[in-house]
């Protein structure tokens, strides 16, 4: 279960990049999660998808 809280988000999605998935589409994907949705919750926290480092930052 992916989390909800944006924070605990944040890390969980992290963590599956840097562990098992080589971009943020195939995440999203594998786990069918809502790219757009991802990206709302974690930019209402400061944070973007930066592609050449393949995390949030």
């Amino acid at each position: 279960m992916v989390p909800k809280d944006p924070v605990m988000l944040l890390s969980y999605i992290n963590t599956q990049l840097r562990d098992f998935y080589d971009s943020f589409e195939n995440l999203c994907k594998a786990l069918d999660l809502d790219e757009n949705e991802i990206k709302q919750k974690l930019s209402s926290i400061g944070y973007e998808y930066n592609d050449s480092l393949n995390q949030f930052k």
